[in-house]
């Protein structure tokens, strides 16, 4: 792959990337740190990269890797979950306001699955590379997580 595609690659994915690491960070200083430091180490372990055609799902778990040592480094694991950001404050189209806090109140996990199949459109084996989980898990997951939606919008 050449400089050229790899560019073009990296700007079709940006939002998506900005996206996740805010999710996952809630700080934007921190979000862009975390997307900078994903595309450089993609560009530098570009060879490792096998087949274009994961280039996305490739970066994605290269970025959640980034926002986990970002997380590890400032000791925030215990409270991931208070410092998402709500879903419902993004420019998105298709989340009411209610939809948007019922997915902000799901349980960081579950709404690592839920926003990645659902919000980002991954499919369930891409979701499973991503958060290198097996593909049971992450319907499980979506699975869990359509039940609480459900109660929660009931």
């Amino acid at each position: 792959m050449d400089n050229t595609i790899f560019e073009k690659l990296v700007l079709q994915n940006e939002q998506k990337l900005y996206r996740i690491s805010m999710s996952m960070l809630k700080n934007e200083a921190d979000a862009q740190d975390a997307v900078h430091d994903a595309i450089l180490k993609a560009y530098e372990k570009l060879g490792a990269l096998r087949n274009e055609e994961y280039f996305s799902t490739w970066l994605m778990r290269i970025l959640i890797n980034c926002c986990n040592r970002q997380l590890k480094r400032k000791n925030r694991y215990a409270d991931v979950g208070d410092n998402l950001p709500d879903v419902a404050s993004r420019d998105n189209p298709y989340l009411s306001v209610e939809v948007g806090e019922a997915l902000d109140s799901l349980p960081p996990k579950i709404r690592a699955a839920v926003l990645l199949f659902y919000v980002e459109d991954y499919t369930v084996g891409d979701v499973a590379k991503i958060l290198r989980i097996p593909e049971g898990t992450v319907k499980s997951r979506l699975s869990k997580g359509r039940e609480i939606l459900r109660n929660k919008l009931a």
